[in-house]
C-alpha cells in the first residue's frame, strides 16, 4: 500500500510566512526557509511554498528564496506563485524545487500543463484548485466552482471538469483547496475531494481545514486523498510532524517514519 504524504504549506511574502482565513487577514509567522528546515528536520515528507503576492502583484516569484530552500533541506518540494511560463518554471526547476504549481495561469492558459509537461515531465507539474462550494446551479454539477488570483475571481468553470481537463493535459498531481475550509482548522472538505480524487487517475492532495490529527485521517479514508497538506495546526506549534504522525499510525494510516 502506498504511504500517504504529509506536505507543510508555507505561504510566503517578502520570505516571510504568513497564514490567514479563507485568503484573508494574513499574519507574519516566521522566516520561511528557518520553518522549511524546522518541518524538513521533524520528518514532513514534503514542503510547497506559495509566493501568495507574485501573481497579484505581477512579478516573478522569488528565486533567490528557492535557492536558499533547496540548499536548506533534502526532501522534494514545490513552488507556487509569479510563475507565467516555460521559462519560469525552468528557472525553478534549476534552482532546486522538484514540482511546480500552477493555479491562476493554468485557467487562463490551459496550455501551460501540456507545454510543463512536456518539457520537464508531467511528475513536475502540479495543479492547484481553489473551488468554492454553490449551491443549485445547473452550471456546475459538482457543487463547486473554480476561483483563481486568491478567490479574488470566479471562473465558471465546475471542478470535476477542470480536474478532468487537466488530468487530460498531463497533469501529474492536483492540489484540491478548499476555499470555504481554509484557515478555519474545522476539517478538511471531504466531499470534495472525495469528488476530485474519484474524478481522476492522478495523486490528489487535499488542502484547507486542517485542524488536529483526526483531520488528516478522515481524509485520507474517507476523502481518499493520497497526500494532505497542512499550515496552522504546526505553524501555531500546536501539533509537530511526529505527533500528527503518531496519531495517524495509531488510526492505521501507511505513513513513512523518518524522526
Amino acid at each position: 500500500m502506498l504511504t500517504k504524504r504529509i506536505i507543510p504549506c508555507l505561504d510566503v511574502r517578502d520570505k516571510k510566512v504568513t497564514k490567514g482565513v479563507k485568503f484573508q487577514n494574513n499574519v507574519i509567522l516566521g522566516d520561511a526557509v528557518a520553518l522549511a528546515s524546522k518541518y524538513y528536520e521533524e520528518g514532513c515528507d514534503e514542503l510547497v511554498f506559495y509566493d501568495i503576492t507574485a501573481s497579484a502583484e505581477r512579478r516573478p516569484i522569488d528565486i533567490e528564496m528557492v535557492h536558499e530552500v533547496a540548499r536548506a533541506i533534502h526532501i522534494p518540494f514545490a513552488v507556487g506563485g509569479g510563475i507565467s511560463n516555460l521559462s519560469d518554471m525552468s528557472r525553478v526547476l534549476l534552482a532546486g524545487a522538484e514540482k511546480i504549481s500552477v493555479n491562476s495561469l493554468a485557467v487562463v492558459n490551459p496550455q501551460i500543463i501540456a507545454e510543463g509537461a512536456r518539457a520537464f515531465g508531467s511528475q513536475c507539474i502540479v495543479l492547484g484548485m481553489d473551488p468554492v462550494r454553490v449551491e443549485n446551479d445547473p452550471r456546475f454539477p459538482s457543487g463547486y466552482e473554480i476561483t483563481t488570483r486568491g478567490f479574488r475571481e470566479r471562473t465558471g468553470m465546475d471542478a470535476v471538469a477542470w480536474a478532468r481537463q487537466a488530468e487530460d493535459l498531463g497533469v501529474g498531481e492536483i492540489v484540491v483547496n478548499s476555499v470555504d475550509a481554509d484557515g478555519t482548522r474545522a476539517g478538511f472538505a471531504i466531499t470534495l475531494t472525495r469528488l476530485i480524487a474519484e474524478a481522476v487517475r492522478v495523486p490528489v492532495v487535499a488542502s484547507g481545514g486542517a485542524g488536529q490529527p483526526s483531520h488528516l485521517a478522515e481524509v485520507f479514508k474517507q476523502g481518499k486523498a493520497d497526500a494532505a497538506i497542512i499550515a496552522g495546526m504546526i505553524h501555531t506549534g500546536e501539533y509537530t510532524i511526529p505527533q500528527i504522525k503518531t496519531d495517524l499510525i495509531a488510526a492505521g494510516i501507511p505513513i513513512r517514519k523518518r524522526w
